[in-house]
């Protein structure tokens, strides 16, 4: 299963794009997706330098592709406030979704998860819902609902 409960944080606290990363990877290794901290936060830098994974409305979706992630997940990270993350639009991001991709599935699943999530981030319903969610379990049915 791509996405449960135990991957989505509401209401977190981050000053910078690296503190929210470094949470992902964190908590990503802590729940058995991924087996090395370090090596997905530079998976997660690698993919930030090639150009900004900020969109438009406070939205950023950074994807980490690296032989250490042992199954493919998304993660779920909304802020209090927005933080800096060089968006298309220039605004600040205050919701995070992060892609965890192993290495062999790099072209396929990571290219699946990433246009569904971008087209549905395109719809001003699926943003106004998922800005108004309170809790973990309607989360995870609202992602669900696109994702699987």
């Amino acid at each position: 299963m791509m996405i449960n409960s135990e991957y989505i944080f509401l209401d977190k606290d981050f000053k910078t794009k690296n503190e929210v990363i470094s949470f992902i990877s964190q908590q990503s290794t802590l729940k058995g997706i991924g087996n090395d901290k370090k090596n997905l936060e530079n998976s997660f830098f690698k993919r930030e330098k090639e150009g900004s994974t900020g969109m438009m409305d406070g939205f950023a979706i950074p994807h980490a592709k690296s032989d250490s992630i042992t199954k493919p997940a998304v993660m779920l990270v909304r802020l209090n406030s927005g933080v800096d993350w060089d968006s298309m639009d220039g605004k600040p991001v205050d919701f995070v979704i992060g892609l965890l991709i192993p290495g062999d599935e790099a072209g396929t699943t990571h290219l699946k998860i990433l246009s569904t999530i971008a087209r549905a981030l395109m719809t001003d319903d699926f943003k106004k819902r998922i800005r108004e969610i309170n809790n973990t379990e309607e989360m995870t049915n609202e992602f669900k609902s696109i994702v699987e």
